[in-house]
């Protein structure tokens, strides 16, 4: 909600305001052993949604810019160099896609062991029961975000994972695996064509699935604008922002040469689908 609403706001510094204000209200519900349960949690999610919807914002274009990769680099501001915090100096819309749907994929990734090498129906059972309990705040998240157009929700898992059903097979899960294939569909799917793909140098399986899936990518999306950066200690920080430059020159030129959109943007239907 954040990186959707800091880019366009107008009033500088009062996404980040609202955030803090967050942070120390979600802190002191945790401490008190408050805001586990699914309806406290669906709570929070619905009004969190209503404040970040309620900040003013200026209709102005931005570059989009996606960001995936290994799980470390993805995330991490010490692994990959403050890159959010570069794209974002760059005038940039930085989407990210959460936490939540690389737990999905370490759950699901037991079914399809199951379903590719066989197991126990106990075990199918029981990892069945988690990921449809982990599936109700999936749905929790969209339900929130839902009435408010300026948001682009991300994918119900499950619609994210068959993006990339005839891309890469489901039993590769080294290196973020198919997740991460899946995860530049989706993002190319809700408009952030340009994507950075943060990957840790000398990762061959991470690499096999990021670096080496960008050629069919853009075969299914010619307009998709996927730059792979190698973040290792002995790459400059310099050589790193100069090639995303390039991608965001690129970007800006196909930019200019659209028609404008007008905000809100569409939030896609919610797809919730249960673990059969």
């Amino acid at each position: 909600l954040s990186n959707q609403t800091e880019p366009y706001e107008s009033e500088g510094g009062a996404t980040q305001r609202l955030v803090l204000d967050w942070i120390e209200h979600l802190d002191v519900e945790l401490k008190a052993n408050r805001g586990f349960s699914l309806p406290q949690v669906r709570n929070n999610l619905k009004t969190m949604a209503a404040n970040f919807a309620a900040l003013p914002l200026q209709k102005i274009r931005k570059i989009k810019v996606g960001i995936v990769g290994e799980i470390y680099v993805k995330y991490s501001s010490l692994g990959n160099n403050n890159l959010e915090k570069f794209l974002k100096e760059q005038g940039c819309e930085v989407m990210v896609p959460g936490l939540l749907g690389f737990i999905y994929y370490c759950v699901d990734n037991r079914l399809e062991d199951i379903r590719l090498y066989g197991g126990t129906w106990l075990k199918k059972f029981a990892i069945t029961i988690i990921m449809n309990k982990l599936l109700c705040f999936e749905k929790a998240i969209m339900e929130a975000v839902k009435p408010y157009g300026q948001f682009t929700s991300p994918l119900p898992f499950y619609k994210m994972k068959a993006l990339a059903k005839d891309i890469i097979g489901y039993g590769v899960k080294m290196g973020e695996g198919w997740l991460l294939t899946a995860e530049m569909l989706e993002l190319t799917e809700h408009g952030y064509e340009n994507i950075v793909c943060a990957q840790p140098f000398g990762c061959l399986p991470n690499h096999i699935v990021g670096r080496g899936m960008i050629r069919k990518i853009r075969s299914l999306y010619p307009g998709s604008n996927i730059v792979p950066i190698d973040y290792d200690p002995g790459a400059t920080k310099v050589n790193q922002e100069n090639r995303i430059k390039l991608m965001l020159a690129l970007a800006k030129e196909v930019m200019e040469k659209k028609e404008p959109v007008e905000m809100p943007y569409c939030v896609p239907d919610i797809v919730h689908e249960q673990v059969v």
